[in-house]
Parts: structure tokens; C-alpha cells; sequence
């Protein structure tokens, strides 16, 4: 992470919009969490009233709560666009910044001697001002942009769940750190594989403008094929790359998704115990499932 402080200046020099975009991650969450409430209240007001037999009054009830989720959904999408117009737009602007400061890293390579480009590759040097920025970029927007909305998300989702139910709370988030070490290690392998994969994409320019900038040689030699086929390799070898980087992606989801099935199962289970035993209503169960 050392590395990346080089760039905390361009987020202080944004840091206005940093901030607005903060707020309205907030905002989305709050949004995306209180349809959970309104699907309890609805569920528990309709047993009441079926059990109560008051069958005149079951459509207004689900019409109100129904209403409610409507528009809960749409200012949570209101707010997540404007995060997005915020946080996102702010990271293609740092990348307009960095852009510009490849200006002065390409008066630095002119710069440089002879012996500085015999030992480094011109395509490493070249996705120094091109693909690594766009990596950067990511960084900037997605990365800060869902670490933020993460942490948000996350604390205002347990202090609803323990504030319904301390038991069910506990029983949800049993699975929590197996999923938080597997995710760990993932991702661990999907950055190694990451980086190789840039590597090769290194090599692959590389191999491509040393080619086109010799070509008269290549063509004077008639050494078209062997050419030919050296970057045909290392095509290859890049697609290799890119294919085990995306196996290990492909775990991620199914890993998560499967934890997440066993919380709703536990709570499917400990809740079904809990309305068996009238310490809790029907609506607890669904709420905590969403």
C-alpha cells in the first residue's frame, strides 16, 4: 500500500467530491435497508389479520407497504447514480491528471540512457503510461467506491440484526470468518495471477513494437515467419495466463454465494425454532433472510 501514497494528493485535491459521494453512499444504504423492515411488517400485519379474520382491510396493508418498497427502491437508485456520478466521474478526472503527468515520464525516458533500454523492454515501458493507469483508475473509483459502500452497508446491517434479534444475529454471521479467510486467500492468487498476466501483456507489446519498429530488418532477413510465430507464442501464453486468472475468479462467487446459503438456512432453522416458540414473529424470519 506504500506505494499508492503517491497518490493521496490527487483524492485530497478531490476530496470535496470524495466527500459528497460518501454522503450518498450512506444515503443509498440507508434506501436498500428499510424495504427488509417494510416486508416484516407487511408479513406480520397479515397473519395478524388473517388470524383476526379482518380480510377487508389485508389490501390496504399490502398496498401501503408495497408503495413504500417502490419508492425505497427507486431514491436507493437515485442515490446510487449520483455515487457513481460522484466517486467514478472523480476517478476519470485523476486519470486525466495522471495522463498528464505522462508527459513529464516521457521527457524523463528521453532522458535516460542508452543501457537504461537494453536492459528494460520497451512494451513494460510503454504499459507504464498506458494499461497501468487504467489499473490505477481502478483503484481510484471502483475500489474506493465499493470499499466505502462495503463498510457502510456492513455496520448499518448488524446494528438492524441485533437490534431485532441478538440469537438470530449471531447464528447469521457463524459463517462470517471461514468466508472472510477464504476470501483472503482468493484473492491472494487472483493478485499473483493478476500480475503475471500484466507481465505477459508486457511482453506481447513488446515483442509487437519491436517488430514494426524493425521491420525492414525482419523483411531483409525474410525471417516474417519466425517473427510470426515468437509473437503467436506469447499470444498464447498470455490467453494461458488470462484462463487461470479467471478459473480462480470463477470460485469467488459460487464460494460466497455458498456460505451466504448456509446463513439462510441457520436462519431458516434457529428462527423457525424461535416463532415455534413465541419469541419471535414470522416477520423476523423473512426480514433477516433479505
Amino acid at each position: 500500500m506504500k506505494h499508492l501514497k503517491y497518490l493521496n494528493k490527487f483524492l485530497w485535491k478531490y476530496k470535496a467530491t470524495l466527500l459528497l459521494g460518501l454522503v450518498f453512499i450512506v444515503l443509498t444504504n440507508i434506501f436498500a435497508i428499510y424495504p427488509a423492515e417494510f416486508v416484516r411488517n407487511a408479513l406480520d400485519s397479515l397473519i395478524e389479520k388473517l388470524n383476526s379474520q379482518e380480510n377487508e382491510n389485508i389490501s390496504l396493508v399490502l398496498l401501503k407497504y408495497g408503495g413504500l418498497i417502490v419508492l425505497f427502491a427507486i431514491l436507493k437508485g437515485i442515490f446510487l447514480y449520483m455515487t457513481r456520478q460522484t466517486i467514478i466521474v472523480m476517478s476519470r478526472k485523476i486519470e486525466f491528471d495522471l495522463k498528464n503527468e505522462v508527459f513529464e515520464v516521457f521527457d524523463h525516458y528521453q532522458k535516460l540512457s542508452i543501457g537504461f533500454y537494453k536492459i528494460n523492454k520497451t512494451g513494460d515501458l510503454m504499459n507504464r503510461i498506458t494499461e497501468d493507469i487504467t489499473k490505477v483508475r481502478m483503484y481510484l473509483g471502483p475500489a474506493i467506491m465499493y470499499s466505502i459502500n462495503l463498510s457502510v452497508l456492513f455496520s448499518l446491517v448488524i446494528y438492524k440484526m441485533f437490534a431485532v434479534s441478538k440469537i438470530l444475529s449471531i447464528f447469521v454471521l457463524f459463517p462470517l470468518p471461514l468466508l472472510a479467510i477464504s476470501v483472503y486467500f482468493v484473492s491472494n492468487r487472483i493478485n499473483k495471477k493478476s500480475e503475471r498476466v500484466q507481465a505477459q501483456l508486457s511482453t506481447v507489446t513488446s515483442i509487437s513494437q519491436e517488430s514494426f519498429s524493425g521491420i525492414r530488418i525482419i523483411k531483409s532477413f525474410t525471417n516474417e515467419e519466425n517473427t510470426l510465430k515468437v509473437f503467436f507464442n506469447s499470444c498464447k501464453e498470455y490467453t494461458s495466463r488470462q484462463i487461470e486468472l479467471i478459473k480462480i475468479e470463477a470460485m469467488f462467487i459460487p464460494l460466497i454465494i455458498t456460505l451466504i446459503g448456509i446463513s439462510t438456512v441457520l436462519t431458516i432453522y434457529i428462527g423457525g425454532l424461535e416463532v415455534f416458540n413465541r419469541k419471535k414473529k414470522t416477520g423476523n424470519i423473512a426480514e433477516f433472510i433479505i
